[in-house]
C-alpha cells in the first residue's frame, strides 16, 4: 500500500470521526448553523452560570444591605447604600467563630471517621477477600435501599442507650461521628477502587515479606489517594450542611453547628444581620475547599505504590 493510499484513508477515517458528532464537520462550515450553536452554547453557559451562582450573589449582596431594602426592592443593587455593619454585627451577635468551631470539629470527625470505615472495609472486602465477602457485600448492598428516614428512631434509641458503654451519647460529638461511619456509599465506593489497582503489586508486596497490615498501610493507601480525595469532600460537605441529626443529638446550644444555631436564632435578629450570618457561614466553607481542593482532588496516581 502507498503513502498516498495510507494518507487518503488516515483523511477518510478522520472525516468519519468528526461526523460522529451532532454536527458534522460539513455543517460546522455553514456560517448560519455555526452562529446558532455558539449562541446557543452561550446562551445555556449564562444560564448555568445565573442558576448556580445567582443565589449566592443575591445572598452576598443582601448580607451588606439594610432590611428595608431587602423587603421592598430585593433586586435592587443597594438603593441606599452599603451597610458593612451587618457583617461585624452578625459575627459578634451570633458569635460565628463558636459555633463554626464546633462545626469544624464535627465534620474532622466526621471525615475521619468515613475514611477509616470505608478504607479499611473496602480492604478487607476487596485485597484480603475474605470467605464471606459476597454476603457482605451484598448485605452492605441492601442498606442503601433502606430509606434514611426509617433508621431514625432506632439510630436515635442506640444513642441514647448504647451497648457496652451504659451511658447516653446525647450532647457529645461522638452521637455525629460514630453513625456517620455507617456510610454504605463510601464503603462500596472505595471496594470498587480497590479492585481496579493491580494485584501484580499486592503479590510483590507479599513476597517481599509484607503482613495484611503492612500491606494496606505502606501500599494500598498511598494508592488510594485519588479515592480518598473523593470520599472526604463528601464526608466534609455531607457533615457541614447536615441539619437534622446533629439538632436531635446535639440539644446543648453550646455544642451545635451552624446549620442548627443559625435557623434557631432567625427568629431573635434583624433580617439583615441574620443574611449577613448566612453569608459568612457559606463563605467560609467554599474558602477552605479552594484553599484546599488540591489536596483533595488531586491524584498521586501510582506515585506511592513503591516498597517501603
Amino acid at each position: 500500500m502507498s503513502r498516498a493510499d495510507t494518507a487518503a484513508r488516515t483523511t477518510h477515517a478522520r472525516e468519519i470521526d468528526a461526523d460522529r458528532g451532532i454536527l458534522s464537520s460539513a455543517d460546522w462550515r455553514r456560517r448560519r448553523v455555526r452562529v446558532t450553536t455558539r449562541a446557543t452554547h452561550a446562551i445555556l453557559l449564562v444560564s448555568l452560570i445565573v442558576v448556580g451562582l445567582g443565589p449566592i450573589l443575591w445572598l452576598a449582596k443582601s448580607a451588606v444591605t439594610p432590611t428595608q431594602d431587602t423587603l421592598r426592592q430585593p433586586l435592587a443593587l443597594w438603593p441606599n447604600g452599603i451597610d458593612w455593619a451587618n457583617l461585624g454585627e452578625a459575627w459578634n451577635r451570633v458569635e460565628i467563630d463558636k459555633y463554626f468551631f464546633n462545626t469544624v470539629i464535627i465534620a474532622l470527625g466526621v471525615w475521619l471517621v468515613q475514611v477509616l470505615v470505608a478504607t479499611t472495609a473496602g480492604y478487607a472486602l476487596s485485597v484480603l477477600r475474605p470467605r464471606y465477602g459476597k454476603v457482605v457485600v451484598a448485605a452492605v448492598l441492601a442498606t442503601l435501599f433502606v430509606p434514611s428516614i426509617v433508621l431514625l428512631v432506632p439510630l436515635y434509641l442506640t444513642i441514647v442507650d448504647p451497648p457496652f458503654l451504659g451511658q447516653s451519647l446525647i450532647n457529645t460529638f461522638w452521637a455525629v461521628w460514630l453513625p456517620a461511619g455507617a456510610n454504605a456509599f463510601n464503603v462500596l465506593l472505595v471496594m470498587r477502587f480497590f479492585d481496579s489497582l493491580p494485584r501484580e503489586v499486592f503479590e510483590a508486596a507479599r513476597m517481599d515479606g509484607a503482613g495484611p497490615y503492612r500491606l494496606f498501610w505502606s501500599v494500598v493507601l498511598p494508592m488510594s489517594r485519588p479515592i480518598i480525595g473523593v470520599v472526604s469532600v463528601f464526608a466534609v460537605i455531607a457533615a457541614w450542611k447536615d441539619f437534622l441529626w446533629p439538632m436531635l443529638v446535639l440539644k446543648d446550644p453550646a455544642l451545635q453547628p451552624l446549620s442548627v444555631r443559625l435557623p434557631q436564632l432567625q427568629q431573635y435578629i434583624e433580617l439583615d444581620v441574620f443574611l449577613a450570618a448566612l453569608a459568612i457561614s457559606t463563605v467560609i466553607p467554599v474558602v477552605l475547599f479552594l484553599l484546599f481542593q488540591r489536596v483533595f482532588l488531586n491524584s498521586a496516581g501510582m506515585g506511592g505504590a513503591v516498597k517501603g
